[in-house]
Order: C-alpha cells, then sequence, then structure tokens
C-alpha cells in the first residue's frame, strides 16, 4: 500500500441506480466514479464480482475467476444493436428501485443475453478468440460447467451423472460437442463481462481511483474450481467433501457458522508450489488495483467441521500454510496491494503472519466499544492504530453505523460519547463524528461504506450474517448521492489530509472593482475627483 494518506467508499456494483433490476456496468457506474472524484476520494471498494449461486451471496459462487452476467450493461448491448430498448424494458425487474428482486432478474438477464449472443456471430470476432485463448485457464472449464449444469436443471455437480461427474474423458468430449452452443455462450458471456468491466476500471483508474476487489478464502463446494480439480479440496471419491468450513460458536453465534465450503488439501497445494492460488491472484490483479482477501486468518488456522454436521458446535482447528502460501505469491508475482482481513478473534499466530506478511490489516470503529471490554487496549480505537492498516466504520456484514449506534446498549453509547469527548450531538447526528474519528486517525487508508456517508438506518444493511432471503439487495437511488454530500466529503478528505486541497484560480477584477480598490488605497481620491470636475 502507498504511504499516502487515502480514503475511499465501499460500495456493491449491484447497489448502484442503474436501470433493469441491477447495478451494473452502465452510466450510472461511469457517474459514480465522478462522483467519487469530485469527493476527494481515492479508492472504490466492492465486492466480489463472480456468479453467484444459491443465496445471491458473492462469496458463494460457481467460479473464482469468473464474473456475475448480472453486472453486464444492457444499454451498452443496445448500442451495439443485440437487443434494443423495447425488449429490455418488456422485461419485468421488480418495481422497487432501492431493492434488488433476484428472482425477476435470473427469468429475465439470461433471456436478453441468450438474444445478444445468437444475434451478435461472435465466433468471427478476433477479440473474442483472443479472450478465448488468454483466459483457457479458467474459461473452459467454466463454460463447459455451467451448460452441463443446465441440461442437468440447475443441480449441483455432486448429482450428475457420474460419467461427468467424474470427468471421464468421453463424457467431457461427448458434451463439449452436444452443449457446443451453450458453451459459446457462456464464453460470449464472460468476453462481454470483461469487456465491460475493463473499460470501467480503465476509467476509474484514469480519474485517479483504485479499485479494491474482495475475494473469499474459500470456494463454493458447487463450483467449476471444485468440479475441475477435486483433488484440491478435501473432497472424497463419492465427491463429497470431508470437511467444511466454518466459526466456532462465539458472542455471535451459540452454535457458531457453518458456511459449508470444502476446505483446501493444502499438502496437494504446496506440492505444487501452490499454483492455483498463484493463478488465482495474478487474474485478481487483472481485474483490481488492491486486493482485499477474507477471512485472512484462515491461511494461519482454519476451523474444519465434519460434512453433514447441522452446527459448527464439534469442529475443531488445523494448521494452514502460513507464510510458505504468501512467500510463494511474492516469488512468483512481487509485491502486492492486499488487505488482510483479521477481524474476528486474535491469536498470536496470526498477529504474527499478518505482520510477517507486511499486509495491512482491518480496523472497524463498531467493534471498538464494547461494554465487557475495560480500559483503552481494545485494537479498534484508533489510538491503538498502526499506520499500516484499513480503518473502516464498518464492513459489508455489520450494521449501518446510524443503526448501530442505534442498537448498542447505553452503556456503550456513553462509552462512544466519553471517547469523542462530545455530549451535545443528537444519536442521530453522531455518525458524523464516528466518521470524522476515524477519518483523523492515523490509519493510511480509511474505507466508509455509502451508507454511513448519506446517515442510513438498517433498512440499507447489506448482509447479516446467518441469514436468507434478504441480504444483497440495498441499492443507492439516483441522485442521493448528490452534490452536497461529494462537497461535505471533500472537505473531510481535505481537512484530514487524505485528500490534496483544490485551489481555484482567482477571477480577473472587473474595471469597476479596480477602480473602487484604488479609490479605497487613495484616501479621498474619489472627492478630489469629483472637485475637480465641478470646475
Amino acid at each position: 500500500m502507498t504511504e499516502k494518506r487515502q480514503c475511499g467508499v465501499l460500495l456493491p456494483i449491484s447497489s448502484l441506480p442503474s436501470k433493469y433490476g441491477i447495478g451494473c456496468f452502465d452510466k450510472s457506474a461511469y457517474e459514480f466514479v465522478d462522483a467519487l472524484k469530485a469527493a476527494g476520494q481515492s479508492c472504490w471498494q466492492i465486492l466480489p464480482l463472480g456468479p453467484t449461486s444459491y443465496g445471491d451471496s458473492p462469496y458463494q459462487s460457481f467460479s473464482t475467476f469468473a464474473g456475475n452476467p448480472y453486472f453486464i450493461s444492457l444499454d451498452a448491448l443496445i448500442e451495439e444493436g443485440v437487443l434494443t430498448k423495447k425488449e429490455c424494458e418488456a422485461v419485468d425487474f421488480g418495481k422497487d428501485e432501492t431493492s434488488i428482486d433476484y428472482a425477476k432478474l435470473y427469468k429475465g438477464r439470461s433471456k436478453l443475453l441468450r438474444k445478444a449472443y445468437e444475434r451478435s456471430d461472435i465466433s468471427k470476432n478476433e477479440e473474442f478468440c483472443k479472450f478465448q485463448q488468454e483466459q483457457g485457464y479458467w474459461l473452459k472449464d467454466y463454460a463447459l460447467f455451467m451448460a452441463v449444469k443446465s441440461r442437468f436443471d440447475g443441480a449441483p455437480w455432486s448429482e450428475w451423472a457420474e460419467d461427468i461427474r467424474l470427468r471421464w474423458q468421453f463424457a467431457l468430449d461427448y458434451y463439449r460437442e452436444q452443449c457446443y452452443f451453450d458453451i459459446e455462450f457462456q464464453e460470449y458471456v464472460q468476453f462481454k463481462f470483461y469487456e465491460q468491466w475493463g473499460k470501467l476500471k480503465a476509467y476509474a483508474n484514469e480519474n485517479g481511483i483504485r479499485i479494491i476487489g474482495d475475494i473469499p478464502i474459500y470456494v463454493a463446494m458447487d463450483s467449476a474450481d471444485t468440479w475441475a480439480s477435486p483433488w484440491l479440496f478435501k473432497i472424497d471419491e463419492d465427491n463429497q467433501p470431508t470437511q467444511v468450513a466454518g466459526c466456532p460458536p462465539d458472542g455471535f453465534s451459540a452454535t457458531g457458522q457453518l458456511w459449508g465450503n470444502p476446505l483446501y488439501n493444502w499438502e496437494v497445494h504446496k506440492q505444487s508450489g501452490f499454483e492455483w492460488w498463484i493463478h488465482r491472484i495474478r487474474h485478481c490483479f487483472t481485474m483490481y488495483d488492491i486486493v482485499r482477501i477474507d477471512h485472512f486468518r484462515g491461511f494461519d488456522e482454519y476451523y474444519a467441521i465434519p460434512f453433514g454436521d447441522k452446527t459448527a458446535e464439534n469442529g475443531w482447528w488445523e494448521k494452514g500454510p502460513g507464510m510458505e502460501l504468501f512467500n510463494a505469491i511474492k516469488n512468483r508475482l512481487g509485491e502486492q496491494d492486499i488487505i488482510a482481513e483479521d477481524l474476528g478473534f486474535m491469536t498470536d499466530t496470526v498477529v504474527k503472519l499478518v505482520e510477517d506478511s507486511g499486509y495491512p490489516n482491518m480496523k472497524v470503529i463498531e467493534f471498538a466499544f464494547d461494554e465487557r471490554d475495560t480500559g483503552n487496549s481494545s485494537d479498534y480505537l484508533p489510538h491503538n492504530y498502526p499506520n499500516n492498516c484499513v480503518v473502516y466504520t464498518g464492513t459489508h456484514d455489520n450494521e449501518t453505523l446510524s443503526g448501530w449506534f442505534k442498537d448498542i446498549t447505553p452503556k456503550e453509547r456513553r462509552m462512544v460519547r466519553q471517547y469523542l469527548n462530545n455530549f451535545h450531538t443528537s444519536d442521530d447526528e453522531i455518525y458524523k463524528d464516528l466518521i470524522c474519528l476515524v477519518m483523523r486517525s492515523v490509519a493510511s487508508l480509511c474505507v466508509i461504506p455509502m451508507q454511513d456517508y448519506l446517515g442510513l438506518d438498517n433498512s440499507a444493511r447489506i448482509n447479516q450474517p446467518s441469514t436468507l432471503g434478504k441480504n444483497w439487495k440495498w441499492r443507492l437511488k439516483k441522485g442521493q448521492f448528490d452534490r452536497q454530500i461529494q462537497t461535505e466529503m471533500r472537505e473531510l478528505a481535505v481537512r484530514y489530509g487524505r485528500c490534496e486541497p483544490v485551489y481555484e484560480p482567482e477571477e480577473k477584477e472587473t474595471e469597476a472593482e479596480e477602480k473602487e480598490m484604488k479609490e479605497e488605497a487613495v484616501p479621498n481620491a474619489g472627492i478630489k475627483e469629483k472637485a475637480g470636475e465641478k470646475k
């Protein structure tokens, strides 16, 4: 990370105020970049961009390399002439502009993209052919995976017919022939995704905005990654995981968190020189400028839960690859801008891994005030921050700042006000003081969710862990990130040294103003002039 003090905004692509049901790489994304620049920001943090599966979570994707078709701009396809505005407007994407209706999105988007593909004559496109070759290390398996998945009515690959489930060569050849156009359609969708994303990222970079990407430590069980390379994971000969990922019981959950992702077979990864991970990280840095790795502590020790358990209570800790992995990445890829998400319970060995890696870790101000803590030793209190960290008011998993302040205990609210030395600001406005608190901290980078700058309550929350059906839906309204908010954000960024001030050139004085200034400079000059006129 650069030593220069910076600030940025956290907003998922899906939350942009685009047309057609979900945020995407359309005009609204470019306008958001313009607004960030006007607001004195230098970073835009997003959530994972992969195609989402059941539950719509960006942290459960069909591929760690592929992009989400929902983010493809339909307006761009209209401009290309492969779709019409009438066709797009005829699809019901839902009426609520502040929320995403994933059921309607799923039904409507795929049909439009298929029409675009069938009209594209894409096989004759030289750039498409080049894309197929350059991305072949993941694209072929992913496109086949999605095509076959469609043939099995969306069933997880562990439930497919044995021949294709186990990737027998004759079955692979058969499905590649039978699903030729379905496979090419999937490749077309990925081509369009990466073409549009590349243009948006280039525009952001040209305007001084760096993109912070986000990758989960684990991949989904029902993904092209596990199907194509099951030996890299703790998966048995029957294609079932033997152990799955999660978190142990804690103050937030009495039974822990059962994520269900298959765990890595780290011995196999070590034997290959961590080749798959190097491919993954290299790919990330073609997409993003900075990469935040979720659940970083899992590289030191990871929590293993027996497959089939209904809760995380019977799990145990096992050792991860540690610095061996990150040394391999540095040896192959050089120094990279990576953020270590080290939130939660930190053991001495996790702390050492973060320090040895040299990556900045995360601080969240919402974690700093807990009535169970005594004294002022919390790592989340700003006076304890090192420079090499990234501070947030909250993440996509947290309550909004305003919602959090209302939900904490009276004792904790008093702790906040004591730390701020502020007993006068109303509860509805205290979020502004907390934003100022993290902005003036020594953290090299400060990232604040868009909802917190807007002072929104928990109805604007992105995710509530361990729940289904109400997450990943919130969207920014068009015009909500207005000039006033942008000006206030820039003033904060300048005040706390996270943005250079803009000096407006002074306008040349008019002749009348020059005359007035001369009269003020020479006492009675105007009177004498008038007296002379009378003579």
